[in-house]
């Protein structure tokens, strides 16, 4: 017990932060004295402490508790306005917490937008001296790591330069070299690398990752991108409305976030909501997608290499002649996988069809697939028109069944979501 207390790096207990809504201040003197005397009205006719403004509060945060432990790579995900970057910010001591406590062992390197802690003013490289200082380093220590940070960032030929003429890519190169290089227990790094080519992402991906592993650094990583996220993390936790909804696995986190583990059902009932980014579609369809049913099991869940049935009912507003299917399957970490095209195409009458789906589920790994389901008009030269989209249409689950043929749990993080045939092995081949 002793040596796990002496392993936490980052404690935080009942965190909160609290951020009042609307105009502060009236922007002249006249309409700042009114206001004060609005809120002397107020504090005199209320006790409560959230009513001793006129402006409406809400809370970025709302009573997070935390422990992370030294050399974790932390990835923390959620949609916009959950509280990622609030979190991130007090931990980096630029905002204060409105209540609770929170712990840190160690010095933090954080890199929280493009140009985080640069004086444009100054020079590429008296901003890293800059940087070290604050961090508490001398600058025969700043002196030691230069070349590295210089070269890492790719930038000897700007270095001299004074920031406020690089551009947005540069920014994110010095910075994160710094943040990186920089004597630090912990780094923090907030959908910066967004920024960067593909190229750089990748190499500070692969820098994170043995300052983790390799040295023990805790780092915090939020991003929007989950390939990314499970590349880096092994432990993520899924923020909602201020307050931590998940914490485990990285697999685990994503799935709450992007939605799997709820939407496995036997029937859908297509809505305007399944196709938000058909509204012209939706305007003038020939053909409605209006419903879908899983048979054979209660609910989708299939072995790798199983067979799926399914019912699409939809409307057509007149006979149609080659309509045929598409099915996109999409990972849960937001990957494309592959598409299924129809195999054969189908005549409808005008009204109500039924078309009943057979789908082959071999070479999938093991996981959740959100399968995006169009239905378009083929013609003799190949082309489609498209008639309507769902997405996603179903959500189906592959669990691999370990047999003698079948000997590996597949691990779809490394090796992909696709399971190709086995390779044919033969000893002293001539």
């Amino acid at each position: 017990m002793q040596s796990e207390r002496n392993d936490i790096v980052i404690q935080i207990s009942g965190l909160k932060k609290r951020y009042r809504l609307g105009q502060i201040g009236g922007g002249t003197l006249q309409g700042d004295l009114k206001e004060w005397h609005e809120r002397r009205k107020k504090i005199k006719g209320s006790s409560n402490s959230d009513d001793m403004s006129p402006n409406k509060t809400f809370y970025a945060l709302n009573g997070i508790d935390l422990t992370v432990y030294r050399g974790e790579a932390l990835g923390i995900i959620g949609r916009n306005g959950a509280g990622k970057s609030t979190m991130l910010k007090i931990l980096s001591r630029i905002t204060a917490p409105t209540e609770g406590e929170v712990d840190l062992y160690g010095r933090v390197a954080s890199m929280l937008e493009v140009g985080t802690g640069f004086d444009g003013e100054m020079t590429g490289r008296e901003n890293v001296y800059l940087n070290g200082a604050i961090l508490g380093m001398t600058r025969s220590e700043i002196d030691r790591k230069m070349d590295d940070i210089i070269a890492f960032a790719e930038m000897e030929e700007f270095i001299d330069t004074p920031v406020k003429r690089y551009s947005s890519g540069m920014y994110v190169k010095l910075g994160f070299s710094v943040a990186a290089h920089l004597d630090s227990e912990i780094m923090i790094m907030d959908e910066v690398l967004a920024v960067g080519d593909m190229e750089f992402q990748h190499k500070c991906l692969d820098k994170m990752r043995a300052s983790s592993h390799k040295q023990g650094k805790t780092v915090l990583y939020v991003s929007h991108n989950m390939n990314t996220i499970k590349r880096l993390c092994n432990r993520c936790i899924v923020m909602d409305e201020g307050r931590i909804v998940y914490d485990g696995n990285v697999d685990g986190a994503i799935s709450v976030y992007l939605g799997g583990g709820t939407l496995l059902r036997k029937r859908y009932e297509y809505d305007e909501g399944y196709r938000p980014y058909d509204a012209q579609l939706r305007m003038n369809k020939r053909l409605n997608l209006d419903s879908l049913e899983v048979l054979d099991v209660d609910e989708p869940i299939y072995s790798n290499g199983g067979k799926a049935r399914m019912v699409i009912a939809c409307t057509a507003e007149k006979p149609l002649q080659r309509v045929g299917f598409r099915f996109e399957f999409w990972a849960q970490d937001g990957t494309k996988v592959g598409s299924m095209l129809s195999g054969d195409f189908v005549d409808l009458d005008e009204g109500e069809n039924h078309i009943l789906l057979e789908v082959d589920l071999e070479h999938l790994a093991s996981g959740q697939y959100n399968v995006d389901i169009v239905v378009y008009l083929h013609d003799s030269d190949g082309n489609e028109d498209i008639l309507d989209g769902v997405y996603p249409g179903v959500v189906v689950e592959i669990r691999d069944e370990l047999n003698e043929s079948n000997h590996l749990d597949w691990h779809h993080q490394y090796w992909g979501h696709v399971h190709l045939h086995d390779l044919h092995v033969r000893k002293d081949a001539q």
